[in-house]
């Protein structure tokens, strides 16, 4: 069986799964932990393949991905969980919702539902990120350390990339430049992932896109029709991956996806595994 995903866990109440994009780690969600531990039992996982997560054996297809996150969920005495996600992340997310996993979803910018000419800019943007930040990657740690040279390497991603945290910009190159099965990944989970089944989604969904998100354009918007009762959320001044940009509507949009939940979420079971990799969470 494939190993556990490495999961930061902290906090207390219902469970919160956070699941980053592609070209980030877990540290994407920097912005907005300390406030969604002040409510949520939160599970802030590494997608496979990505910081201190295992790659895949199988292909890195979007069900296979999900099948990974249940394993961990499953190890970590979780059934049912909240989900926050962006880009890759939120089409995992809205994979758990298909399955039932999910009580809840906010989907940031979520993939899957692009055109072809879509899929080819946002394949042959994301390839060149990898190409670019590998040859700069000794450099990011020390420009993580200013504003401006996180704005220098943020700056795709993030409307006001300048407020990020050194964290977020170590994320970009665990993401990118250190990504174990980018390649694989871009292929089967990005560039040819066909959403399907999304009219069994019986949970509340909240779709969100910064205007100013130039890698995901418009596509947010198409998974509205085919969600039952989901929503949109536009965010002003915000990019592709806005956790930093508007951090207290997002923790805002969270609380209240999960009020509208049917039900409360409680774990599976009382112990937590010690097959999943642990650690503090750093803020």
């Amino acid at each position: 069986m494939t190993a556990l995903l490495h999961v930061d866990r902290s906090g207390s109440g219902e469970p919160l799964l956070l699941l980053h994009g592609m070209g980030s780690s877990r540290r994407d969600f920097t912005g907005v932990l300390p406030q969604l531990t002040e409510r949520f039992d939160v599970l802030n996982v590494d997608l496979p393949g990505v910081g201190r997560s295992p790659a895949l054996a199988e292909r890195p297809r979007v069900p296979a991905i999900a099948d990974a996150v249940e394993r961990t969920l499953d190890a970590e005495g979780v059934s049912r969980v909240h989900v926050l996600g962006n880009s890759l992340g939120a089409r995992v997310a809205l994979e758990l919702a298909r399955r039932g996993r999910a009580a809840s979803v906010v989907a940031i910018a979520p993939s899957g539902l692009n055109v072809l000419p879509e899929r080819l800019f946002q394949g042959v943007g994301m390839g060149a990120a990898r190409v670019v930040l590998r040859t700069v990657a000794p450099l990011i740690e020390p420009l993580s350390r200013t504003a401006p040279g996180r704005a220098a390497v943020l700056a795709p991603l993030k409307a006001t990339p300048w407020t990020t945290s050194p964290e977020e910009a170590i994320g970009a190159r665990e993401g990118f430049a250190d990504s174990r099965d980018f390649w694989r990944t871009l292929f089967w989970g990005l560039m040819l992932d066909v959403p399907r089944g999304l009219g069994r989604i019986d949970c509340p969904v909240t779709l969100v896109q910064g205007t100013a998100d130039w890698i995901a354009s418009g596509q947010t918007v198409r998974y509205l029709p085919l969600i039952p009762g989901s929503r949109f959320s536009p965010l002003l001044l915000a990019g592709h991956a806005p956790q930093s940009d508007r951090p207290k509507t997002i923790v805002r949009l969270v609380e209240q996806a999960a009020e509208r939940a049917v039900s409360p979420v409680v774990p599976l079971r009382s112990g937590r595994s010690s097959g999943t990799a642990r650690a503090t969470s750093t803020r």
